[in-house]
């Protein structure tokens, strides 16, 4: 099997951009899946489109999952996923609720090497002053609703990235992606131990 690329899952400030960043340097294919955004805000990551796009791509069964977070709304475009992987990348999508992973990745085998990555609140609220939020109380909202997901059994990695290197954390997703595209499912691990 071929993995269609790499969800890394978490709650706000867990470290989802640091570690597609430290992905992409360690190895050119992960790049990030550039989501769609009907909204306004930080524009990185992201493909700016309006509402009446977003309704035409929904129409035509474009729209894998479509996220309604911070007065905004996120939305994954299949054929960009397709493109990306016609090129020979591995795209590297961010999700941080269980309702889009689940409409990602559809019935196994999916193809997707799932990551949970996972920070304490306190660090959440930290990082998100560290960088400049403004919104910092919605995304501890948010870090509070993604708690529950850590007694799902549907992640292959789970990285705690208060205690591990981005670099570090790059290479533990690489491997298992890597026995996913050998055997077809890694086993589930934790780091660090």
């Amino acid at each position: 099997m071929s993995p269609a690329g790499v969800v890394l899952y978490g709650p706000p400030a867990s470290g989802k951009d640091t570690i597609t960043a430290a992905l992409t340097r360690a190895d050119p294919r992960f790049v990030l899946l550039p989501k769609l955004k009907v909204g306004t805000g930080r524009a990185q990551g992201y493909e700016f489109v309006t509402a009446e796009r977003l309704a035409e791509l929904r129409a035509a069964g474009r729209v894998l999952a479509e996220t309604h977070r911070y007065g905004n709304v996120y939305a994954v475009d299949r054929q960009t996923i397709e493109d990306l992987t016609a090129a020979g990348a591995v795209p590297v999508t961010h999700m941080g609720n269980l309702t889009d992973l689940r409409h990602l990745v559809g019935r196994e085998p999916d193809g997707w090497l799932r990551v949970l990555l996972w920070v304490p609140r306190e660090v959440t609220a930290q990082r998100s002053r560290d960088r400049g939020d403004v919104d910092t109380e919605r995304r501890l909202a948010a870090w509070d609703e993604t708690l529950a997901d850590l007694e799902t059994d549907v992640f292959h990695l789970r990285l705690h990235t208060d205690r591990i290197s981005a670099d570090a954390a790059a290479k533990e997703i690489m491997g298992a992606y890597d026995r996913l595209c050998t055997v077809g499912r890694p086993r589930q691990e934790t780091h660090p131990r």
